[in-house]
C-alpha cells in the first residue's frame, strides 16, 4: 500500500465524511501525488471533483482549478466553503475590488483553490499575480476543450501550457466525462504530459438502457413513456422556448414538471433545482444548461426530444439517470426530419466567412472600438440588441462570434449572470448614527445585517426580494438605498448583472486581414459532420446494440450485446425461438431452487454467452434475483 494511501482517506473522512473512495478515484489521486501527470475519464457522477480536491487537501499549497462552467465553478467554491475549506474563483463578471480581494486571499495564504475561467488566463494582470501564488495543483476541468478534434474546443484552453512554465513542480490532473481516442491523445499532448497517463472507467452502464423511439408525435410518446416508467425524469430540448412549452403540456397532462434554460434568474434556477431535487416536482424539462454538478443518484428517465450533435453530448445528458445503479432509461425521440435538422446545423454553425468579417467589423463599431485599439480589454457586450441594431441572424451572428473566438481574434464569454452582492466597508461602530437621505436606508442596512453573515469579511450574495420581504418596502427604494450607501462608502454594492463579454485578444484589425484559418473552419466544420454523421447513425439504426455502437464510439470494444437496450429487446420480441428457449429453461431451474451461474451453464445446451445474458437480462428486468452466496433464483 503506498505511503499516502492512510493520509488521503483521513482527508476524505474529515472534510467529506466518506470512509472509502468510488472506483478510480483513489488510483488518479496516487498518480497525481507520486508526480505524474494525469488524465482522468470520468463519467458524469462518477465524482471528478474529489480526485483534485482530496490530494489539494494533502499536500501544502494551493490548486488552480480552469473550468469552463461558471455556475459549477460557484457550486462548487460554495460546498467547499460550507466544508470550512478556503476556495475562491475568478471570472469575467467580478469588480475590480472583488478581483484585487481575490488576489489578496491567494498571495497570503488564506486560499486552497482558486477556480479561474479560462478567459483569466490571457489577463496579464492575473498572470503577474499568479505567478507569485503557492500553486502545487494545476486541474484542468472539462478537459476536452482543449482539444480542437473535441465538440466544445475553446482556444483560450491552449494558454494552460503556459502557466506550467510558471510552477515546473507543480502536478498536472486533466478531468473530463466524455472524450474519443483521438481527444484522450490531443488534451495530453496540448497539456504537455511528460509521458502518457490516463485512467479510464467503461464507459458502459449496466444498469441504463438506450432506447430509440421514432414516432411523428413526440409530445404523446413523451407523456407515454413518462406514465410508463416512475420516477424522477429530465427532459432536455433545444431551446429556452420550448422549455416551457412542453412543461405546460405535461401539467396539462396530469405530469408536474417544471422548466429550467440559462436565462433565468439564479435564485429561480436554484428554487427550481431544489423542488426538483427534493421530489416536490417530478419531471424537469431542461436546455443543456441543466444538469452539470446536480447530485441526484436516483432519476430513473432521462428523455431526449430534440436529437443532441453529437454523441458526447448525449452520452453525458443521458448518464445523469441511475446513478444509484437501479435500473434507469435513456430514450431519444426522432422523427424522419431530424436527420435533415441536425445536417442543417452544421451549415448554421459554420457561416460564410465574409459574413464573419462583417460580424467582426460590425463588433469594433457596436463597442466603439478604434482599429489597433482594444487589445486585452473587455467590454459587456449586449448580444441581442447588436443583432437587431445591425439586423443581423442571430443564429449565424452567434456562431460567427464563436469561430471569431477559435480564430484568436476576440474571446466571446457568453450570457453570465451575477448575483447581488454587498460587502460592508465602515467599521461596526460606524453604522448606528448613519445620516442618511433615501427613505428606509437604514432600515435596509439593518435588514442586511440580520439576513447575512461575513458581510465585514468578504462579498456576500443577497437578494433583493428577500430583503424586500422583510423590510416592507419595494425594489425601486432598496436598489436606491444600496446606491446611497455605496456613495458614502458604508459598504459596497454591485447589483445584478447579465450580459455576455467580447475580449480583444488582439488589437482591432481591418476586416480584410481577419484570417478564418484551414483549423477553425475547414477541420472542425468536417469533424462536426463526422460527429453528427455518427450521431445520426445511431439513432436510425435498426440492428446492432445501442450501447456497442456508443462503446465503439469512445474506442471501448465489447464482445458481447448488451441485452437491454430497445434493438436487444426488440430481436426478443421478433420471436427468436432461441432465446426463449434459453429464457424458459433459466426460468424454470432457477424456480425449483437457487442454482450457481455454472449449474446453468452446465445444464442447458445452449451457447454459453446465450445463457449469460439471458440471466443477466432477466436479472436486471427483475424476474430472477442474484443472493449473497452468488446463487440465483426467481424472484418471489
Amino acid at each position: 500500500m503506498p505511503n499516502q494511501v492512510r493520509p488521503i482517506l483521513d482527508v476524505l473522512k474529515k472534510y467529506w465524511g466518506y470512509d472509502a473512495f468510488r472506483p478510480l478515484q483513489q488510483d488518479i489521486i496516487e498518480s497525481v501525488l507520486d508526480g505524474r501527470d494525469t488524465l482522468g475519464l470520468m463519467p458524469t457522477g462518477g465524482g471528478k471533483s474529489i480526485t483534485f480536491q482530496v490530494p489539494t487537501m494533502a499536500i501544502e499549497g494551493m490548486a488552480l482549478v480552469v473550468t469552463p462552467i461558471i455556475s459549477l465553478m460557484k457550486d462548487q467554491v460554495d460546498r467547499l466553503r460550507s466544508l470550512r475549506i478556503k476556495a475562491t474563483y475568478l471570472y469575467a463578471g467580478l469588480t475590480r475590488a472583488e478581483v484585487n480581494r481575490t488576489y489578496e486571499k491567494c498571495l497570503y495564504g488564506n486560499c486552497k483553490f482558486l477556480y479561474v475561467s479560462p478567459e483569466r488566463l490571457q489577463s496579464q494582470s492575473f498572470l503577474e499575480h499568479l505567478r507569485q501564488m503557492p500553486v502545487k495543483l494545476i486541474v484542468v476541468d472539462e478537459a476536452h476543450c482543449i482539444s480542437q478534434w473535441g465538440y466544445d474546443f475553446r482556444p483560450s484552453f491552449l494558454r494552460i501550457a503556459q502557466i506550467r512554465k510558471f510552477f515546473p513542480g507543480a502536478l498536472v490532473l486533466a478531468l473530463t466525462a466524455t472524450a474519443t481516442p483521438v481527444v484522450v491523445e490531443d488534451i495530453q499532448r496540448c497539456l504537455e504530459f511528460k509521458q502518457p497517463n490516463v485512467f479510464s472507467m467503461s464507459f458502459a452502464r449496466s444498469n441504463l438502457s438506450y432506447v430509440v423511439r421514432q414516432t411523428e408525435e413526440k409530445l404523446t410518446e413523451l407523456i407515454h413513456i413518462l406514465r410508463s416508467v416512475p420516477g424522477t425524469a429530465i427532459v432536455y430540448v433545444r431551446s429556452r422556448k420550448r422549455t416551457k412549452q412542453i412543461s405546460d403540456e405535461l401539467n396539462r397532462a396530469g405530469i408536474h414538471a417544471d422548466y429550467y434554460h440559462a436565462g433565468l434568474y439564479v435564485e429561480d434556477k436554484e428554487d427550481k433545482q431544489n423542488k426538483w431535487t427534493s421530489d416536490e416536482c417530478r419531471v424537469m424539462v431542461a436546455t443543456n444548461a441543466f444538469g452539470m454538478g446536480i447530485d441526484k443518484p436516483d432519476v430513473r428517465l432521462v428523455v431526449h426530444v430534440d436529437i443532441p450533435n453529437s454523441l458526447e453530448e448525449y452520452y453525458q445528458e443521458a448518464g445523469r439517470a441511475g446513478r444509484d445503479g437501479g435500473r434507469s432509461y435513456a430514450v431519444l425521440l426522432v422523427k424522419h426530419t431530424d436527420q435533415r435538422t441536425l445536417r442543417r446545423h452544421i451549415t448554421e454553425a459554420f457561416p460564410e466567412k465574409d459574413f464573419i468579417r462583417r460580424v467582426y467589423e460590425l463588433v469594433g463599431n457596436f463597442l466603439d472600438v478604434s482599429v489597433g485599439d482594444g487589445f486585452q480589454r473587455m467590454y459587456d457586450f449586449n448580444f441581442n440588441l447588436f443583432c437587431r441594431t445591425y439586423d443581423l441572424p442571430v443564429l449565424p451572428t452567434h456562431n460567427a462570434l464563436k469561430i471569431l473566438t477559435q480564430a484568436g481574434y476576440i474571446e466571446f464569454v457568453e450570457e453570465i449572470e451575477t448575483q447581488s452582492r454587498v460587502m460592508i466597508l465602515a467599521r461596526k461602530e460606524q453604522l448606528y448614527d448613519l445620516n442618511t437621505v433615501t427613505p428606509g436606508a437604514d432600515q435596509v442596512l439593518q435588514s442586511i445585517l440580520r439576513l447575512y453573515t461575513g458581510l465585514f469579511a468578504d462579498y456576500v450574495f443577497i437578494n433583493e426580494d428577500v430583503i424586500a420581504f422583510r423590510t416592507g418596502l419595494n425594489q425601486e427604494t432598496i436598489y436606491n438605498s444600496l446606491l446611497e450607501l455605496s456613495r458614502m462608502h458604508v459598504l459596497h454594492y454591485v447589483p445584478r448583472k447579465r450580459t455576455p463579454y467580447i475580449i480583444y485578444t488582439t488589437s482591432r484589425e481591418e476586416p480584410k486581414y481577419v484570417l478564418i484559418p484551414r483549423a477553425v473552419y475547414e477541420d472542425l466544420r468536417q469533424r462536426m459532420t463526422d460527429r453528427v454523421e455518427a450521431t445520426i447513425n445511431y439513432a436510425y439504426s435498426d440492428t446492432g446494440c445501442r450501447e456497442r455502437m456508443l462503446l465503439g464510439y469512445f474506442g471501448e470494444q465489447s464482445a458481447n450485446d448488451c441485452g437491454h437496450c430497445d434493438l436487444c429487446i426488440d430481436r426478443r420480441k421478433r420471436g427468436d425461438h432461441v432465446l426463449d428457449d434459453v429464457q424458459q429453461g433459466i426460468l424454470y431451474m432457477a424456480g425449483l431452487r437457487p442454482r450457481r451461474l455454472e449449474e446453468f451453464l452446465n445444464t442447458l445446451s445452449f451457447p454459453r454467452d446465450e445463457v449469460i445474458s439471458m440471466l443477466s437480462f432477466l436479472v436486471d428486468e427483475g424476474f430472477i434475483e442474484h443472493l449473497d452466496d452468488d446463487t440465483y433464483r426467481t424472484r418471489k
